[in-house]
């Protein structure tokens, strides 16, 4: 969905429109730096330790995109290699999209991603729930099984409020256009619009990884 306007048809349109290639076409392709993805043109800060690869997806709760992404996102993930760390960053392009960044970082310090992260989508895209807001948001997590009182409490810290600031700066800092998107390596940036698709940024993400393995 894109940042300026979070209009669907557009997004839509732009990826219908701008893949031109058969799958086996682009599998094989090289990518094309400036118009498949983007180098930054200042390096951004990674919390990976020396020795290990930083991807970062982007994404929004409420995005149709973000949603439709998912299944494929987490069966990638599931291949990469032990030198490649996936990490999550939900954006804050409004204010509106506060409360579910906190509900994601909230999750992610209780330790709750991996039961519950695909659930949201699900629960907005599926169920119609509306988790715009922080008591609804309380209320379909208790209905989990979660203690409603402790996730308040994480919800509402100064901590998850820091998670919160330092996930808008790093969406600034890549210049995230729309989402889903991904970073990699803190150099590069791509998304569905750019690329075409986003089992094309897959593809391009594999091999600006392979090429900071590399070194190059």
């Amino acid at each position: 969905m894109k940042r300026r306007d979070f209009s669907v048809c557009a997004l839509t349109a732009a990826l219908a429109g701008s893949v031109v290639l058969s799958p086996a076409q682009a599998q094989t392709r090289k990518p094309e730096a400036g118009r498949e993805y983007l180098k930054l043109a200042r390096q951004v800060p990674v919390e990976t330790p020396s020795g290990k690869i930083e991807v970062v997806e982007f994404f929004w709760y409420n995005c149709p995109h973000c949603n439709a992404f998912e299944p494929s996102l987490e069966a990638w993930s599931r291949t990469l290699p032990a030198d490649v760390v996936l990490r999550r960053i939900p954006v804050g392009f409004r204010d509106n999209f506060v409360p579910q960044q906190r509900l994601y970082f909230a999750l992610q310090s209780m330790g709750l991603i991996d039961k519950l992260h695909a659930k949201v989508f699900t629960a907005i895209h599926v169920d119609r729930m509306d988790l715009s807001r922080g008591d609804a948001i309380a209320g379909w997590v208790a209905q989990q099984g979660v203690d409603r009182a402790k996730f308040i409490a994480a919800y509402d810290s100064p901590e998850i409020g820091k998670m919160v600031s330092q996930a808008t700066a790093l969406q600034d800092a890549y210049s995230v256009a729309g989402v889903p998107a991904l970073g990699v390596a803190g150099r590069y940036y791509t998304d569905g619009a750019i690329s075409g698709s986003m089992a094309r940024v897959l593809q391009i993400v594999d091999y600006l990884v392979a090429d900071v393995r590399a070194g190059k």
